[in-house]
């Protein structure tokens, strides 16, 4: 009954679902790691294993909703009830194989709700003509993470465990439920009208309708160069994105400080997408996703080469930003770049590239510290590096435009 008394307007109701399965679901664990290692005396290569889990269930996740059977408001709805309940699991039980275990099947119900907010609210939205709308939704990603953040940042500073930060932020992914039920509670033919394909996902994330492609300009099959880059892109940001509290505890002891790195980022993210889109009337998507990932290398080598706790806020609102615009004019990308029977598998492509860059980063990571006591150093440079390449095909790509 509850449920059937929340009538938020779409795009809020899709904010808050994305903010429940992105800004919880996946991301929570990052401002949550620092206290676990305070607390639970969990490493930062344990911590590299418990994210790994949770981008090898959003991997799973994706393949598996490709594959079921359940419509669309079936697959949101339990997507977000697994994210609520694997939360509060955390911090309910206190045994690492089974934390493996909850931040896995979070990661799968992360992947279910996206395909389910894209079929019941960015669909809807573009066939009512408000695409633009679609920027709203999918700023609900970095207010979770900003949410998440600053709530850690608080329990730190009363001393709380981390069991109460978890249990904390299971209810309110509780609460993003209940507000995001709007999504499904109005209409129940909402799963028929807008398949869940993967394809209709990612075309929702990037904005609606991307910018025709002159003639010649798309290409036959699939297209690998954008496939790489977006894999590249994905291993890139991972590691700071899961690391950046960790690396701020270790230089400041203040908590309050230290504890300001993940808001940062997800404030960062929130906002970049209004940016890019402006930038976009005077620059190429190629250009923008090219500068963009320079500009998040350096944001992953600024802990590297500096070691204070403003290297670490730089650090946050580069790559914070950086990775939404990549997702962003990737996507657009992707859709102008073959033929348009073909647009749906090519961005499935990717997001598979890109899940399987940020499930080796962690795990590279803890494969690197294990065997060779090389630290978070050694990976975030290397991640700078590939960063700094995957931009090299993308410039060429702008050059393959111009001469078609």
């Amino acid at each position: 009954m509850i449920l059937k008394s929340i009538r938020l307007p779409l795009p809020l109701a899709g904010l808050l679902a994305l903010a429940v399965a992105m800004g919880i679901g996946r991301f929570a664990f990052t401002p949550v790691l620092p206290m676990m290692q305070a607390h639970l005396g969990i490493s930062l290569a344990e911590g590299g294993w418990l994210a790994g889990a949770n981008y090898l269930g959003y991997l799973v996740g994706a393949l598996m909703a490709a594959r079921l059977l359940w419509p669309a408001d079936a697959l949101l709805r339990r997507g977000l009830w697994l994210v609520v309940l694997m939360t509060a699991a955390m911090g309910m039980t206190g045994h690492w194989a089974a934390w493996l275990l909850w931040r896995f099947l979070a990661g799968v119900a992360s992947a279910w709700v996206i395909i389910g907010t894209a079929a019941l609210c960015i669909a809807r939205l573009n066939a009512a003509g408000r695409t633009e709308q679609g920027g709203v939704v999918f700023a609900g990603v970095g207010c979770g993470i900003a949410f998440a953040g600053v709530a850690c940042m608080a329990l730190t500073l009363v001393q709380a465990p981390p069991s109460q930060a978890w249990l904390l932020l299971a209810l309110a992914a509780l609460c993003g439920l209940v507000g995001a039920s709007a999504l499904w509670a109005d209409s129940p033919a909402a799963s028929a009208a807008a398949s869940p394909a993967s394809g209709e996902i990612h075309e929702a994330a990037a904005g609606g309708n991307p910018e025709p492609a002159t003639k010649g300009e798309r290409l036959p099959g699939l297209h690998w160069g954008l496939i790489w880059c977006y894999g590249v892109f994905g291993f890139g940001y991972i590691l700071p994105a899961t690391f950046l509290p960790a690396q701020a505890r270790m230089l400041v002891p203040d908590p309050l400080l230290f504890s300001l790195a993940w808001p940062v980022f997800g404030l960062a993210s929130a906002v970049s997408t209004l940016i890019a889109s402006r930038l976009l009337r005077r620059y190429t998507r190629c250009e923008i996703w090219a500068a963009a990932q320079i500009v998040m290398a350096i944001g992953v080598l600024m802990p590297v080469w500096i070691h204070n706790l403003a290297a670490i806020l730089v650090a946050a609102v580069c790559v914070g930003s950086a990775f939404m615009v990549i997702t962003m004019v990737g996507l657009q990308e992707a859709q102008a770049r073959v033929a348009p029977s073909r647009a749906k598998t090519q961005m499935a492509a990717m997001t598979a590239s890109f899940a399987l860059g940020q499930l080796v980063g962690p795990l590279f990571f803890s494969f690197t510290d294990l065997l060779f006591s090389a630290g978070l150093g050694l990976a975030l440079v290397l991640g700078a590096i590939g960063l700094v390449v995957g931009a090299i095909p993308i410039l060429r790509l702008q050059d393959e435009r111009r001469i078609t």
